[in-house]
C-alpha cells in the first residue's frame, strides 16, 4: 500500500531553516510529480511547491519563492524540503502528496 512518512518537522525561530523529508513506498516513486501542502490553523490546505519526476522542474507558491526549495532523490524514494529564512507565518503542519495520498504531516512551529 502507499506510504508517504514525513520527517523533520520541529520549532525554530524566525529566520532559522529545517530540512522536511519524505519517505515514499507503494507505488513506482521515480516516475511521478510530487509535492508538498501546509495546512495552518483554521487555514485551507495550500500547495506548497512541486517537483517533477526527474526531479528537474520545480514550482512554488509566491510566498516561499527563493526560500524554499523542494528536490527529491529516486534512488532513496525520498523527497525534501529545505526551508530556509523561517518566518511565523510559516507556521503549519507539512504535509508529502502524491495522487490522492498524504502523509500523516510533520509540525513545524516558527517563533521566538
Amino acid at each position: 500500500q502507499v506510504q508517504l512518512v514525513e520527517s523533520g518537522g520541529g520549532l525554530v525561530q524566525p529566520g532559522g531553516s529545517l530540512r522536511l523529508s519524505c519517505a515514499a513506498s507503494g507505488f513506482d516513486f521515480g516516475s511521478y510529480h510530487m509535492s508538498w501542502y501546509r495546512q495552518a490553523p483554521g487555514k485551507e490546505r495550500e500547495l506548497v511547491a512541486i517537483i517533477t519526476s526527474d526531479g528537474i522542474n520545480t514550482s512554488y507558491v509566491d510566498s516561499v519563492k527563493g526560500r524554499f526549495t523542494i528536490s527529491r532523490d529516486n534512488a532513496k524514494n525520498t523527497v525534501y524540503l529545505q526551508m530556509n529564512s523561517l518566518k511565523p507565518e510559516d507556521t503549519a503542519v507539512y504535509l508529502c502528496n502524491w495522487s490522492d495520498y498524504y502523509g500523516q504531516g510533520t509540525q513545524v512551529t516558527v517563533s521566538s
